[in-house]
């Protein structure tokens, strides 16, 4: 082989190998992070246009609960939208239906005008009764610092923010993305002492 046809042939080599090394080698464009850890939200959409009277206390009890928990979001459902929790007010005492609902499902809060009369407090009721659709039984007798303590923990109490251990629970249960059931889920609970 002559020497220029081996300079030739080597050259092409050479610069197919320095085409080829920096790909081997480089760095790959940064992507689009994917979160590291972290779940996806559920929000759950509620309708209170049967709750009158107790809007404020509504709007308060979802407060709490959207301050408190990370995995579960609750937003307000527009007009004519569906929504799994539907919130009506009643004459009779609080109840709700034991969830936790997943998106798609169904629950009911009946805020309980009885309890008001009684003194009970609207925003401790409204953060209670959807601490049930939240997945959360009572824990009665309980104090005043229990969020599902209800009525036991006495007229005076308007704690509306659910301890460590409730807040624990319900991000347990939206923590899996899967729509688990538990045997009790869907009964309805009745706050009556």
């Amino acid at each position: 082989m002559s020497r220029s046809k081996w300079f030739a042939a080597v050259g092409t080599a050479a610069a197919l190998t320095v085409l080829a090394v920096p790909a081997a080698y480089a760095v790959p464009a940064p992507a689009t992070a994917a979160p590291t850890g972290a779940s996806a939200v559920t929000t759950l959409y509620y309708d209170d246009s049967l709750a009158r009277g107790w809007e404020a206390a509504v709007a308060a009890g979802v407060a709490s609960w959207n301050a408190n928990t990370s995995k579960v979001k609750l937003a307000k459902a527009g007009p004519g939208a569906r929504a799994e929790i539907q919130i009506v007010a009643t004459n009779g005492w609080p109840q709700a239906t034991l969830g936790p609902v997943r998106p798609g499902g169904r629950a009911r809060v009946e805020l309980g005008n009885q309890a008001v009369a009684q003194g009970h407090d609207k925003t401790r009721i409204a953060a209670h009764e959807i601490g049930h659709n939240l997945g959360l039984p009572d824990t009665k007798p309980g104090p005043c610092s229990q969020l599902m303590s209800g009525s036991s923990a006495g007229t005076g109490c308007k704690n509306s923010v659910p301890n460590a251990a409730e807040r624990a629970r319900v991000e347990s249960a939206y923590g899996i993305r899967a729509a688990t059931h538990t045997h009790e889920e869907g009964r309805l609970l009745v706050d009556a002492r």
